[in-house]
C-alpha cells in the first residue's frame, strides 16, 4: 500500500497576530508542488509477537531526531488510539521533500499518512475528520488532507479552497543548505496585518505579485542569512515573474513563464526543482 505525499509552497504569508497559548495567527494561500516522497505501509508478519505499533524506516534524505518521534508514527497512534483494530505496520518513508525547507514535507506525509490507513484499513472517516485528526499534529498537516489551492487562517488549519491554476506556470524550487529552524524564525517576528490580504492578491494576474504579496518571515531570515535572500534575487535575475522564501524558508521558488535551464548549474550544491505546477 503506497501513497505519494507532496510539497506545498506559500503565496503570501503574513503573521498576523499572537495568540494566547504562544502560538500565531497567520493569513497564507498554500499552493501544492510535484515534489513527491513515497509513503509505503505493509502489515507485519502474524509470527512477530513484540510488534504492536508502526515501525517507520527513513531512506534517502535523513532525519534529525528519534524516528519513533516521526510525525508518520505520531499519524498511525493517534488513529490507533480510537481504531485499535488497526494491525501492526511496516513503515518505509523516501524522502524527495527537502528537510527545514518551508515545504511541509513532514506534515505531509503525517497527513498522506492518516489518508492511506483510512483508505487501507475502511476507517470510514470524512474529510473533515481527517482534518481534525491531521490538525493536532501540526499546523500543516490539514492542508495536506485536501492538498489543493487553499486560503488558510489561524495557525494554518483554518482552511477555504480557492479557484486559483497555476498550470500554465513553470515552477523552480532552490534550497540552499542553510537550515531554518522554525521555532527561531518565529521568534524574530513582529504581528501585523499586510496591506492586501493575500487572498485577494493572488486573484489578480502573477505578473502584478511583487511587491503586493509578502512573506513576513522574508525580513529576519534574509537579514541572517544573506544567502539565502541571494538565491530569491538570482530567480529574479534568471527571469522568475515572481520568487519568494516558502513558509519559515529556507526553500525559495520562482514562477516562470518558460522553463529556464541550466538551474543546477546555476545553484550549484542546492537542492533545486523545475516542474509544472
Amino acid at each position: 500500500m503506497k501513497t505519494y505525499p507532496i510539497a506545498k509552497i506559500n503565496l503570501g504569508l503574513n503573521i498576523v497576530e499572537k495568540r494566547p497559548d504562544g502560538y500565531h495567527n497567520l493569513q497564507t494561500v498554500f499552493y501544492p508542488v510535484p515534489i513527491r516522497d513515497l509513503l509505503e505501509i505493509s502489515p507485519v508478519d502474524a509470527g512477530d509477537e513484540d510488534a504492536d505499533d508502526c515501525d517507520l524506516t527513513v531512506t534517502n534524505i535523513h532525519i534529525e531526531g528519534d524516528v519513533r518521534q516521526n510525525l508518520v508514527v505520531k499519524g498511525y497512534r493517534l488513529l490507533k488510539e480510537d481504531y485499535p483494530t488497526l494491525p501492526p505496520l511496516r513503515a518505509h518513508l523516501c524522502k524527495n521533500i527537502p528537510t527545514q525547507a518551508g515545504m511541509g514535507g513532514g506534515s505531509s506525509d503525517c497527513a498522506y499518512m492518516i489518508r492511506l490507513l483510512n483508505q487501507s484499513f475502511d476507517l470510514q472517516l470524512t474529510t473533515e475528520q481527517m482534518i481534525q485528526y491531521a490538525a493536532r499534529l501540526g499546523a500543516d498537516c490539514p492542508f495536506f488532507i485536501l492538498s489543493e489551492p487553499c486560503y488558510a487562517e489561524g495557525i494554518g488549519e483554518r482552511l477555504t479552497p480557492i479557484s486559483l491554476d497555476l498550470s500554465n506556470w513553470h515552477i523552480v524550487v532552490v534550497r540552499p543548505d542553510i537550515p531554518v529552524p522554525t521555532r527561531e524564525a518565529f521568534s524574530l517576528i513582529q504581528p501585523k496585518y499586510p496591506t492586501k490580504n493575500c487572498r485577494e492578491v493572488v486573484a489578480q494576474p502573477v505578473e502584478t505579485w511583487r511587491g503586493l504579496l509578502t512573506n513576513d518571515f522574508e525580513e529576519s531570515v534574509f537579514a541572517l542569512h544573506p544567502e539565502i535572500k541571494a538565491v530569491r534575487d538570482k530567480l529574479y535575475e534568471i527571469g522568475a515573474t515572481y520568487a519568494a522564501m516558502s513558509g519559515s524558508g529556507s526553500a525559495l521558488f520562482g514562477l516562470f513563464k518558460e522553463s529556464p535551464t541550466e538551474i543546477q548549474h546555476i545553484f550549484p550544491g542546492m537542492f533545486t526543482f523545475v516542474g509544472r505546477l
